[in-house]
């Protein structure tokens, strides 16, 4: 638990903490952070001479109207295509993502009228494009459900006034820090030298003042001042920001877990897909945390399955199902398999009953892998469940 130094006089438990990240020895706690939520950098790309398919099209066809607003296209995955130039299982032909796309505009393509440039808005998805990806045979187009089209080609689109490098950081600002002896001393210094404090996690606290998740950042001070936060207390300004900041949207969910893990099921159940991911890193983060004594073998799990419409929503359900509201149980395929091997709270043999199983039949029955190949992954998770000695009984 971490607390505040008792010359500060607070009643309250700070709400960060900056540690080491060698031997966890804490630099400072705080009362708050800015520049903790950050949204990722967006681009704008131009896919040329695309033949729009689904979503895609009627993208096109909504963008057209009057008055013109971007397109919400949700995240699109990329492919090359091989040709006899570029063998098979060359890197050069895996596919990559764009998150968050957005439809900006389009025209007919120049050559062909029949086809369309179309300029789209995203940040950068996982994974990221190959070094050199090959693009002289064009790239499919899908969205993990569907597919969206074929393009001949792809590119960046640089703005004239456009900076030669990335954008900077937003700078990680501890506000209302108590230092520590070593934060202490190196402010004291104020040489460059010591104000590096090197790699250092930002440890999130919840309510208790227990660690609740963390982020790294490389920890270099800028420049503090007194805090208006209370007497003895700085506001410290580093001078870079996380490794991977969450985005704002995410708020609301840190706020309910510092208020503590979930108590109800289904509470996630309401969110959009993206937003279930973040539910969903949530859990995996805190909700992995949360250990008790393993169940015997033999019992029988009742899987809520009213709300899994996508993979997201299975994961939530199923880490409901197993260990209760707010724990995790996998969040891919691999995940789940390594649950059952054991050390999360599940002993197998056992059966889990899968009701109203035709929902994620219906939704997750077809689906694209990154390279745009259909694949059930309904029967991809009941096969990982079974090899794990899990006896799963559908009830439609």
């Amino acid at each position: 638990m971490h607390r505040w130094p008792e010359e500060v006089g607070r009643a309250d438990t700070p709400a960060f903490a900056l540690a080491d990240s060698d031997d966890n020895s804490v630099w400072g706690v705080c009362a708050d952070v800015s520049g903790l939520f950050v949204d990722p950098p967006v681009r704008s790309y131009q896919l040329l001479a695309c033949a729009p398919a689904g979503p895609l099209r009627e993208a096109l066809y909504e963008s057209g109207k009057a008055p013109y607003e971007p397109r919400p296209l949700g995240d699109l995955w990329l492919r090359p295509v091989g040709d006899e130039r570029c063998p098979e299982d060359s890197e050069r032909l895996d596919a990559w993502q764009l998150a968050d796309v957005r439809v900006i505009g389009h025209h007919p393509h120049p050559a062909d009228p029949s086809l369309t440039d179309v300029f789209i808005e995203g940040a950068d998805g996982y994974p990221d494009p190959p070094d050199d990806p090959y693009l002289a045979a064009g790239l499919l187009l899908h969205n993990g459900c569907e597919h969206l089209g074929t393009c001949a080609d792809f590119s960046d689109i640089v703005a004239p006034d456009a900076p030669d490098d990335e954008p900077p950081d937003s700078p990680l600002c501890l506000l209302g820090c108590a230092p520590g002896d070593r934060l202490r001393s190196a402010l004291a210094a104020g040489t460059r030298r010591r104000l590096r404090l090197g790699e250092a996690q930002l440890l999130v606290l919840d309510r208790n003042g227990a660690e609740d998740t963390y982020r790294y950042v490389n920890a270099e001070v800028a420049d503090w001042k007194p805090s208006l936060l209370g007497p003895g207390l700085l506001d410290i300004r580093l001078t870079q920001g996380l490794w991977d900041p969450p985005p704002p949207r995410a708020r609301p969910m840190w706020q309910r877990w510092y208020d503590g893990p979930p108590t109800a099921p289904n509470q996630w159940a309401g969110y959009g897909t993206r937003d279930r991911w973040l539910h969903l890193q949530c859990v995996q983060e805190r909700g992995i945390r949360q250990s008790g004594p393993a169940a015997p073998p033999g019992r029988v799990y009742e899987l809520d399955g009213r709300h899994i419409t996508d993979v997201a929503g299975l994961y939530l359900a199923l880490g409901e199902a197993m260990r209760g509201p707010g724990r995790y149980f996998g969040w891919n395929a691999d995940a789940l398999d390594d649950c059952l091997c054991g050390g999360f709270g599940v002993t197998t043999p056992c059966t889990v009953v899968w009701h109203d199983a035709r929902i994620a039949r219906r939704s997750l029955g077809r689906v694209l892998n990154s390279q745009g190949d259909p694949y059930s992954y309904f029967d991809l998770v009941l096969e990982v469940l079974r090899d794990g000695r899990v006896e799963v009984r559908l009830k439609d």
